[in-house]
């Protein structure tokens, strides 16, 4: 069993055993045929996968690191906010017929800024900062912007990245760790899938920055599973686990702007079957 099995096994028994029902409660998500989406739910949980020992894919099912790599591509590298640039169809339930998902995600984090140092977008100036000034406390996104809400189809849901460097002892290059905060997940559709692309984007600035991927510390203030996915959660977190696999990008890449897909490379991805038709609440 890989460590992101475990801690997605815990994570999931847990929630099921010890969490807290919306249901009967006031809820803003939908299924399908417009009846209200319930959870079960946790506050305040954190994992945390030390990518220096292995890539945290779940094995219980395949995640599908292709599209995941692409999607944060689509966010931090061409900092679109319409689903015409992204090759899946992930966002097509909050885009409107211009393909937009107006002022959120990726378009925030292009908005530029002003600093001492000059204009720059989020994603430069974390670069910047990691590049002259790597021991800062103060390298961090924000993409929660209270101004624009009411121009976003959706609110985002993983929000902030705050980057911190170490140094171990004897080592001539530095780590880049990172903390990823999530106002609220769904579990079952989106937990891996978001720590496998987060784990990728530590991966890739570390890459250009010359330094190592450590840890990335994953914060989820509200983890929870939907009424209509606990019996699929159930049979997932049953079945055999298997080894972690190896992940790893184009080491010729210098420059963040530079990657594609293509310079993802995956080896040794054994898993079980993939769930088929995971009903999604909007």
């Amino acid at each position: 069993m890989s460590l992101a099995d475990h801690l997605f096994t815990d994570m999931c028994t847990d929630i099921i055993e010890n969490g807290f029902s919306t249901e009967g409660e006031k809820v803003r998500p939908v299924w399908e045929d417009g009846t209200s989406a319930y959870t079960i739910k946790r506050f305040g949980v954190v994992n945390r996968y030390d990518l220096s020992k292995e890539f945290p894919a779940l094995t219980l099912r395949k995640t599908a690191l292709k599209s995941a790599f692409d999607e944060i591509l689509w966010i931090w590298q061409k900092k679109s906010n319409n689903i015409r640039d992204l090759n899946s169809h992930i966002w097509d339930s909050w885009a409107d017929e211009d393909g937009s998902i107006g002022k959120a995600y990726g378009y925030q984090l292009g908005v530029k800024h002003e600093y001492k140092e000059g204009w720059m977008d989020q994603v430069d100036r974390v670069l910047f900062d990691l590049k002259s000034n790597p021991f800062s406390r103060r390298i961090m996104t924000n993409i929660y912007v209270h101004q624009d809400l009411h121009e976003m189809n959706l609110y985002p849901c993983a929000y902030s990245m705050t980057f911190n460097v170490t140094q171990e002892k004897e080592s001539s290059r530095l780590t880049l760790n990172a903390v990823l905060n999530q106002r609220s997940q769904d579990v079952l559709a989106a937990n891996n899938w978001n720590v496998c692309q987060y784990s990728l984007l530590l991966m890739m600035i570390a890459q250009v920055c010359g330094m190592k991927a450590g840890e990335l510390l994953h914060v989820i203030a509200d983890a929870h599973i939907y009424d209509r996915h606990i019996p699929l959660v159930k049979e997932l977190i049953a079945r055999p686990a298997y080894e972690a696999p190896k992940v790893w990008l184009n080491p010729e890449i210098t420059d963040f702007y530079d990657f594609t897909v293509a310079d993802l490379h995956v080896e040794g991805y054994e898993a079980g079957p993939q769930i088929k038709n995971i009903p999604i609440a909007v």
